[in-house]
């Protein structure tokens, strides 16, 4: 059965985001993940896991464009999306990965996800391909140090116009060039299902080769629970099962979605009906 990690960035958007960690382990998660950690104490964070005996399995490494510190928790407050890809901010994207490392090693986290970041105007993709290789090299290796992975994400262009991953071919030949074993892709479903569909047999392709570190969900289109949408998330859920169990992937399934109900009566705890199933 995969194992599901709660996203406290968009879940339980009704309570503080410090008392979303007993609202998660209330609920049954063992795990957790969210965007940014940085506004918060690394030692308050790694306090909240144990007291609720929760797991952090992902954060995101900082977006730029902003002090680190000041960046919000929320999806719509995500600074300038990432900087890996982004030519002349490679100092600042170390700098980045080097603190997310950091708190990394205080919450016990294995996995860093490292934002692509914005194509410029009139730019072509391939100009900042070798940005991003590079800086995705140095980032593994810096990574590696630490026993850390660290993932990219093709993310949609409708949420985030001219974002620069967009589909998971293009993930998957990036790690392949880069060639780092700690480098793997965040395989959101959400994501996928918008830009290139055909969601089921791309898991099926990409599992096995042992380059995808993390699962995330939402149900598509309006980014809600995974039972609400297009996507038929119980036997996707049967597809991960099925090929896990050929390959040996031990990995974690991420809900980054938006509750339906999120800030009403029962808020997040109201929509997980379809967890227990």
């Amino acid at each position: 059965m995969p194992k599901f990690a709660a996203n406290l960035s968009m879940m339980y958007p009704e309570l503080p985001f410090l008392d979303r960690f007993e609202a998660a382990a209330g609920d049954g998660f063992k795990a957790v993940e969210f965007l940014f950690p940085y506004g918060f104490d690394k030692r308050e964070l790694a306090a909240r896991l144990r007291a609720h005996g929760l797991q952090q399995v992902l954060f995101n490494a900082p977006p730029g464009g902003t002090d680190a510190a000041s960046i919000a928790h929320a999806w719509e407050k995500m600074g300038d999306r990432g900087t890996a890809a982004v030519s002349g901010r490679e100092a600042e994207f170390r700098v980045g990965v080097l603190l997310a490392l950091e708190y990394a090693e205080a919450l016990d986290c294995p996995r860093i996800h490292l934002m692509a970041g914005l194509i410029g105007a009139g730019q072509e993709r391939e100009e900042v391909r070798p940005t991003y290789v590079t800086n995705l090299r140095w980032a593994a290796m810096e990574a590696a140090k630490h026993g850390r992975d660290v993932l990219i994400e093709p993310i949609n262009t409708r949420d985030v116009p001219r974002f620069f991953l967009n589909r998971q071919d293009h993930a998957h030949e990036i790690v392949a060039e880069v060639g780092a074993p700690n480098l793997k892709v965040q395989m959101d479903l959400y994501h996928c299902q918008i830009v290139e569909g055909d969601v089921a047999t791309k898991i099926r392709q990409y599992l096995p080769t042992g380059a995808v570190g993390h699962f995330q969900i939402a149900g598509v289109p309006e980014r809600h629970e995974p039972d609400i949408g297009e996507l038929n998330y119980p036997y996707l859920f049967g597809v991960i099962d099925e090929v896990s169990a050929a390959c040996g992937w031990d990995g974690w399934i991420g809900c980054e979605y938006r509750p339906r109900q999120g800030g009403q009566s029962g808020g997040t705890s109201a929509g997980l009906g379809w967890l227990p199933r």
